[in-house]
């Protein structure tokens, strides 16, 4: 979770865990005038207030904000959690797990209401949210609510601005990734996908071409 002001005011979120079915308890602290309810991310937080510089793994110079974080991202690089499939490095024990059920197929977690199976709990508790209507995710400044926290994340852009995605080619920004592609295709590519059934005619927008025949 990232910090961007000195504001006293808070989002109440409930993390998504895929480590079982429900969402992790919430823990509310306040460190430096911020107000956190998530579990992990306060503690993480709590480590980067304390006053130590990023942590920089050794191996390939990748910064973490926590000692924590880096310390279980070194799992990587120590080969102690491989597939013996294909030769991926997890984090943890259950990470490899989850990751070998995208080899066996393994869905072990099934809806209750539609039976529609899932490799990991956490997709299932949102899945479990197009029944339930559950929107537990809600915007501080307008107010709209969301089912993922993800959904959350993406739509404050529209209050804070920030537009991340960046053309390479004339450094355009977007606040989405779909749209960047979407610029990159119409602006800067020969490829033309969209193709009109009647004359033959490809081009780069769907729907802008009007046959008359």
């Amino acid at each position: 979770m990232r910090c961007t002001g000195e504001s006293s005011s808070s989002i109440d979120v409930t993390s998504e865990s895929s480590y079982d079915d429900k969402p992790t308890p919430s823990l509310s602290i306040t460190v430096s005038d911020r107000h956190f309810t998530m579990n992990r991310s306060s503690t993480c937080h709590s480590e980067t207030q304390s006053g130590d510089d990023f942590h920089i793994c050794t191996q390939c110079d990748k910064r973490f904000s926590s000692h924590s974080g880096m310390r279980r991202h070194m799992n990587i690089h120590k080969d102690k959690y491989k597939c013996t499939e294909c030769g991926k490095c997890c984090q943890s024990g259950h990470d490899l797990a989850t990751h070998r059920r995208s080899h066996s197929g393994e869905k072990p977690f099934e809806c209750t209401v539609c039976s529609k199976r899932f490799a990991q709990s956490g997709n299932l508790l949102v899945h479990s949210r197009i029944h339930s209507g559950e929107k537990p995710y809600k915007c501080n400044v307008c107010e709209m609510t969301f089912s993922q926290s993800e959904q959350l994340n993406t739509h404050m852009r529209v209050h804070t601005g920030d537009k991340p995605y960046q053309c390479l080619l004339c450094n355009k920004c977007y606040a989405h990734s779909c749209t960047l592609q979407r610029h990159k295709r119409r602006e800067h590519s020969i490829r033309r996908p969209y193709h009109c059934p009647y004359c033959g005619k490809r081009n780069t927008r769907q729907m802008y071409h009007v046959c008359i025949r």
